[in-house]
């Protein structure tokens, strides 16, 4: 999760490399553009096909790439239909054996056309391991059990449960779909207004997953391993099956094969049996001994090669689910192996023993970065290691919680230990030796390693040669912070004080400098704003520092010059930092400011910094070029007029004297502003400082904002201003009191401007929340902390607009419940032994979320607590202090405790003593609470329909709580070149470039695809844009195919409900609309609307949107009671949302009309487009063609009533007998239909000449066969050989669904 405004400074230099081609598009491009072409082809080297000749079947032609690995062919065998169940065997070509890890390019004679032949090669133990374990895998390949446990990163997706597999190719077949009748009615939880929120459907079942048994048992024997004499005669290992006919089998693994022996359970013999059926693969042999295997594993390889490959890839990093059916836990022998063996994170394929996480982590930082290809190389190796060290690290975490791993210093206090496994440090989150005794105790030590890790990751972003940060992952288990750190060479053997030397190990007390360190992070300070000052050490000598004074420099024995301790990067956020003597700016005191926080490590986030100087930097901007220009107004005696419009509109625009806080309006986001800056930047640029009235006014716009220098504008923040401990000499006096005013305006401008401003943003729905972690990422974008959650909500209630800002309000509520919720669930926890932990979770959980006024704690059975209680081991889990306080909790205390947490964390007044209070007063919904709780701690509860509101019996029991995740955070390293194409793409597509926005794009998505492998968030974001791209080009097919990838991606990376799923959902039933695939439309926007509801409830604008989607689909399909229904609910939703006199709702009451209209309910119909006709007259004036529009359609409607009521007078009149023509009442057209999505879903077309068009798909075409050549490669597991074409992100690339007017940027012409 990097920060937006982290752009590495050594991207900032080459930016020029991934410029868009210039506007006119004829221009010759720079030398950097032509590079850049050629660097990109370099990639694409054309592919040619090879034929493959494999025993026992046909021979058949793959395509590949001249820069792939000869493995990558084997990857591909392994998992083709055919060939899958071989492991063990090589390449020949013309008799000579491939090397495994050569190029194709280097291979000798390889070319289009030659013949590769499969040799099987003899077994050894570890490729016989191999087998099995592939054998095994699938065999499990359809059961989703793995992405239930959260391991080796799989995870869910169930958008196949709603397509049926009819996307795509074989949608093709459907296409009569047109008029066939279509089951369009929605389950009863789905239709507006329904009060139920069922959790079932939130998972469900997939046929697929009811395994086909090929076997009962696949095990290793008991009689491993083979003795000496058996050895000699080629056994490698022995196994035990049961198959399906219920037959029990004593298999040999040996040098040449698989056979069958005569051993059984009890009694060794391994002589052949006859027949003995020896066979190369396992595969062969359980064919000929078990019929019903036989058949099975053929349907389960056909079906599982039929799969999305995006629904099995592995993704970068675990994802968890807080809910799981109840599973049945079968005999699995590769599991079993793998948990007791020290299987530690080397991969089968890795020689020599555990992995060297500092080494590998350094080292691919160090590889060349000079062009492209090398930094592709670069970035996939970094990011690759970090992924590795992530799930490493998360693993090594949960069994030092768990207890499994002995500390480094056993004699110890528990909570003072620390543990070396798998070569990673892990450390727990108290505060040792009294270290940070200062700064809140053991609340600063919880807080400590995430901030570090902040640290961490932003010196990782700015990316300077020769400075070194250590791999650190921080994972929440149980109610422990743990950090895992690599390890710096050579450190254990030494002491720390005699390896710093950079910084402070006492907080300041003793401080040293080292001139190499000082250069390095010189070429910090600027991108991240911090300044090089002096302090005093304890001898009162000055000394010169870069950063704050903990953090340290030591250079490890490798050389290298490490830093750590990266917890005070950024200044100190004064708001929650009390320092006697000091007061802050007026706009802090109003808002209740200063607040003493628990800890005294509050700072203020790097967003934040870059907004503030950002902001100071128009101001500056703006100061100097006032004054400049007064000055040229007195010369020049007769001003001309654009200088004469100049200052005044400038003066208009800061009236409050240009005092430090003089721009708080929102004038960074208002374009014209900008413009008007860069107007002023020129006029300041052609004064070059020369003339010495200019050089006068530059210094006083730089004191005025507080620049360090006098001559440009240039803010930096010193990070050790009000550290308590530290002392500034007497000379840098000066300097410290401009340093102190200038934190105490940052702090002012977070108030002032950040706050307002996200206020702002949400009542103009530019930025839509939809549950808690959306609305965190919201926040900090803009550089706003958690912990002023409740400032944000005070706001809220005080805007004008508050109703407009109800789901702002209630997530906000539910936010400020369940982290408080979650900060006491961590203490309560800590005290649980292993034993009680289901029933002590299930009991919070009843006390927080059920109606049952006394829920019971169940204690574990007395017999299995020892009695030797008093001789308290000294290795329990840390802080085991009472084992059953937690059991005695009730909901009103902890309710009272929840309040109470509110109050001191996020000053924020709760009013409500129990579950259902809080559900009465701020219409919040169980279901949502108990999702947001889960994601937070990591809980994983039983998929299953639990009764909040009983008030006879508790919701949960303990079988009910299956699991418990760890919580990790870790650094995301990022695609930076990949990144800028994508956003040159977007930029583009936003100028109406088409045609280069897609090219761009479709660049950054290869680029994705080199560096993170098929599986990331921004890929996703990629792909989403491009369906829409293709889309709007009028290709459907196209667009279905990037959507599909894009909504997978979406469900395996973020989750199954994620805000971003959701979007995702909606864009594929369009497309799919588009394509005639109705009854496909419908079920994917029924399953958006369900995920809603889940997730926030009905009452939020985007479920408007939705809804219109829904409707317009019903009213295309003649369903039209159903359609008024979702369409009268999003009138309901736009007109609170957006007022009763937005276009959106008129648009929306022209909706209802025509629903209307075909039911010939003409008066209603009439009514409803009057509202509409009125808003388009009031906003948009008589002549506009929207207006007209309204006011043609109304004349229509009006004719129809009169025909209408006409034929009815006949039939009064004349009775039976009377003549009437047949009334014509026509359902919608497809198109029509299809318009008004496209309207509401803010998509507009841009007319292209046929010309353009044929252009265009041609340019598809072309890029389309130079992906064919890594497509078939599409199923590989390897990352690097991935599809070429992968699935979509949030938009801006943090989590916030990106605003619905235009959820990806939309084209306008």
């Amino acid at each position: 999760m990097l920060l937006n405004g982290d752009c590495p400074e050594s991207l900032k230099k080459e930016e020029g490399v991934a410029e868009p081609p210039r506007e006119n598009g004829l221009d010759e491009a720079d030398p950097g553009d032509e590079t850049t072409g050629q660097e990109v082809i370099v990639i694409q080297d054309t592919g040619f096909s090879v034929k493959i000749l494999a025993p026992g079947i046909e021979p058949f032609s793959l395509q590949v790439s001249p820069q792939e690995m000869v493995q990558e062919i084997h990857q591909v065998l392994m998992d083709r239909e055919d060939t899958c169940h071989r492991t063990c065997f090589s390449l020949h070509l013309d008799g000579n054996v491939l090397d495994h890890f050569s190029e194709l390019r280097s291979v000798e004679g390889l070319q289009e056309g030659s013949v590769l032949r499969v040799v099987e090669e003899p077994y050894t133990v570890r490729e016989a391991r191999i087998h099995v374990r592939h054998v095994r895998d699938l065999l499990k390949s359809l059961d989703p059990s793995d992405a239930f446990n959260g391991v080796d990163c799989n995870s869910l997706s169930f958008l196949s449960v709603f397509t049926d597999g009819d996307l795509g190719d074989s949608g093709k077949r459907k296409k009569g779909l047109e008029m066939d009748p279509i089951d369009c009615t929605p389950p009863e939880y789905i239709l507006p207004g329904s009060r139920e929120r069922p959790l079932c459907p939130l998972q469900p079942q997939n046929r697929d997953w009811k395994p086909l048994q090929c076997l009962k048992v696949l095990t290793m024997s008991g009689w491993n391993p083979p003795p000496g004499n058996r050895k000699m005669h080629g056994d490698l290992m022995y196994l035990f099956v049961i198959t399906a006919e219920d037959r029990q089998v004593s298999i040999t693994a040996s040098t040449r094969g698989f056979y069958l022996n005569q051993s059984t359970a009890y009694h060794f013999n391994p002589k052949p049996a006859s027949p003995r059926f020896l066979s190369h693969s396992l595969v062969e042999l359980l064919n000929q001994i078990s019929p019903a295997f036989r058949k099975n594993f053929a349907v389960l390889q056909k079906k599982r090669v039929q799969r999305h490959p995006f629904e099995r890839i592995a993704t970068p990093f675990q994802v968890y689910s807080w809910t799981a059916p109840q599973a049945e836990h079968a005999m699995d022998c590769v599991r079993a192996e793998d948990a007791y063996t020290s299987r530690l994170g080397y991969e089968e394929h890795i020689p020599g023993q555990t992995r060297d996480w500092n080494e590998e982590l350094q080292t691919t930082r160090e590889l060349p970065r000079k062009n492209l290809p090398e930094r592709l190389l670069r970035e996939r190796a970094i990011f690759k290691v970090h992924s590795d060290f992530t799930a490493a690290a998360t693993r090594g975490a949960m069994a030092v919680i768990d207890g499994n791993v002995m500390a480094i210093n056993p004699s110890e206090e528990t909570k003072m230990q620390m543990f070396i496994w798998n070569n990673i440090f892990f450390s727990l989150g108290f505060d040792v030796r009294d270290h940070y005794k200062d700064f809140g105790g053991d609340v600063a030590a919880y807080v400590a390693p995430t901030n570090d890790l902040n640290g961490v990751r932003t010196y990782n972003a700015v990316d300077v040669e020769g400075l070194y940060t250590l791999g650190t992952v921080v994972v929440d288990y149980r109610g422990y912070r743990v950090t895992a750190q690599s390890i710096i060479p050579g450190i254990l053997e030494r002491d720390q004080e005699q390896s710093v030397i950079y910084g402070s190990i006492d907080f300041g007390k003793t401080v040293v400098s080292h001139p190499r360190y000082l250069e390095l992070l010189e070429r910090t300070s600027r991108p991240l704003k911090i300044l090089r000052h002096r302090v005093l050490n304890d001898r009162d000598e000055e000394v010169e520092l870069c950063s704050s004074v903990e953090c340290k420099g030591i250079i490890g024995n490798d050389g290298r010059h490490y830093i750590l301790d990266l917890l005070r990067t950024f200044p100190p956020d004064l708001n929650f930092l009390p320092v006697p003597g000091e007061e802050l700016p007026e706009e802090c005191a109003r808002a209740g400011f200063p607040r003493a926080h628990r800890h005294k490590l509050c700072c203020l986030r790097q967003e934040l910094v870059d907004a503030f100087v950002e902001h100071r930097y128009l101001l500056f901007m703006k100061l100097a070029a006032l004054q400049l220009m007064q000055q040229k107004a007195s010369q020049l005696e007769t001003p001309s007029s654009l200088e004469n419009g100049g200052p005044s509109s400038l003066e208009s625009k800061s009236e409050d004297p240009p005092g430090p806080e003089a721009g708080s309006e929102e004038e960074g986001s208002s374009a014209s502003g900008l413009a008007k800056v860069k107007e002023l930047a020129e006029t300041i640029a052609a004064d070059d400082g020369t003339d010495p009235r200019s050089r006068e006014v530059i210094r006083n716009a730089c004191k005025a904002v507080g620049s360090i220098s006098s001559t440009a504008f240039d803010i930096r923040f010193n990070p050790d201003i009000f550290s308590p401990g530290v002392r500034f000499p007497e000379s840098c006096q000066d300097e410290v009191r401009d340093q102190k005013q200038l934190l105490k305006d940052a702090a002012a401008f977070l108030l002032s401007c950040q706050i307002p401003g996200l206020v702002k943003d949400c009542v103009e729905h530019a930025v839509l929340p939809m549950d808690g972690a959306t609305l965190a990422e919201v926040m900090r974008q803009r550089g706003i902390n958690m912990r002023y959650l409740g400032k944000v909500l005070e706001l809220v209630l005080r805007s004008p607009a508050r109703h407009q800002l109800d789901h702002v309000y209630k997530i906000g509520i539910g936010e400020l419940i369940t982290r408080s919720a979650k900060h006491i669930f961590k203490t309560y926890l800590q005290g649980v032994e292993l034993s009680g932990l289901s029933a002590a979770i299930s009991h919070f959980l009843n006390c927080f979320l059920s109606s049952y006024p006394n829920p019971v704690a169940h204690l574990p059975a007395d017999e299995l607590v020892s009695k030797k209680r008093n001789k308290r081991r000294k290795n329990r889990p840390p802080g085991a202090a009472d084992n059953t306080a937690w059991a005695v909790v009730t909901p009103q205390e902890l309710w009272k405790d929840i309040c109470q947490e509110a109050k001191n964390y996020f000053d924020f007044h709760l009013e409500c003593e129990t579950v259902d209070q809080a559900v009465e007063t701020y219409g919040l919904q169980k279901i949502t609470l108990l999702r947001e709780i889960s994601l937070k701690t990591g809980i994983q509860v039983l998929l299953k329909e639990y009764s909040f509101d009983s008030r006879h019996k508790p919701a949960f029991t303990e079988e009910d709580v299956l699991n418990i995740f760890p919580v990790v955070k870790h650094v995301n390293p990022k695609a930076s070149d990949a990144f800028h194409f994508f956003q040159s793409g977007q930029a583009k597509v936003q100028q109406g470039f088409l045609k280069e926005g897609c090219e761009l794009i479709n660049e950054a998505l290869n680029l994705f695809n080199n560096v993170y492998g098929a599986m990331h968030v921004e890929t996703c974001a990629c792909l989403r844009l491009l369906a829409r791209l293709h889309y709007i080009m009028g290709d459907y097919a196209e667009a279905l195919s990037n959507q599909q990838k894009a909504v997978l991606m979406s469900e395996r990376v973020m989750g199954i409900e994620h805000p971003n799923t959701i979007q995702e959902y909606m864009h594929l039933a369009l497309y799919c609309f588009a394509s005639s695939q109705l009854s496909t439309a419908l079920s994917l926007l029924y399953r958006a609307r369900y995920l809603m509801l889940l997730v926030f409830g009905e009452d939020h604008p985007e479920m408007a949107l939705l809804d219109n989607n829904i409707g317009l689909v019903l009213h295309g399909v003649m369903e039209y009671d159903l359609s008024l229904r979702f369409l009268e609910n999003a009138l309901a939703v736009s007109t609170k949302y957006h007022g009763p006199k937005a276009l959106k709702v008129a648009l929306s009451h022209h909706l209802v009309a025509r629903v209307y209209e075909s039911k010939a309910e003409f008066r209603s119909a009439l009514q409803h487009e009057k509202e509409g006709y009125t808003i388009y007259k009031t906003q948009l004036g008589e002549d506009h063609e929207k207006t007209k529009e309204s006011s043609e359609y109304l004349k229509c409607l009006t004719q129809q009533a009169v025909a209408l009521q006409r034929t009815m007078n006949e039939i009064y009149r004349n009775g039976s007998s009377a003549n009437i023509p047949p009334l014509k009442f026509t359902a919608p057209s497809m198109a029509s239909v299809l318009e008004q999505l496209n309207v509401i879903n803010g998509i507009l077309f841009i007319p292209l000449s046929q010309k353009d068009l044929e252009n265009l798909k041609a340019e598809v075409a072309r890029r389309h066969q130079l992906q064919e050549a890594s497509r078939n490669k599409d199923r590989a597991e390897e990352p690097m050989a991935t599809e070429p074409t992968p699935a979509g992100a949030p938009e801006d690339l943090g989590s916030q669904p990106p605003a619905a007017k235009d959820p990806s940027p939309s084209v306008q012409g």
